[in-house]
């Protein structure tokens, strides 16, 4: 039987360097929503509604579906998980996203 790794009650426990398989995999379906990645990201994107034309590119590619979508329209990012790489930024037909340095908004 394999192990379905990681589970919850692992990552509540303090995790050691050895105790996380290779290259982080993730081996049971939905378990990366358990996995925030926000917290590592160096750029932040940060949306134009008023320039957005809400034609859902930015949602398409994003590899960790952070785009915040209500009603069919483009409302924000969900930056628990954002890792900043600037895919939206770099494909949003419009430009209605600007990738700002994350030490912006870090409080001192």
């Amino acid at each position: 039987m394999t192990e379905k790794f990681p589970t919850k009650e692992h990552l509540k426990k303090k995790q050691d360097y050895k105790d996380i398989p290779l290259a982080g995999k993730i081996t049971n379906a939905g378990s990366s929503l358990l996995n925030k990645t926000g917290s590592w990201r160096a750029f932040r994107p940060i949306h134009d509604k008023e320039k957005c034309i809400n034609c859902m590119i930015c949602y398409s590619f994003c590899p960790e579906e952070a785009i915040l979508v209500e009603d069919g329209k483009v409302v924000g990012v969900n930056l628990d998980y954002c890792k900043g790489c600037g895919i939206c930024a770099k494909e949003c037909p419009v430009k209605a996203y600007a990738m700002k340095e994350e030490s912006e908004f870090r409080k001192e």
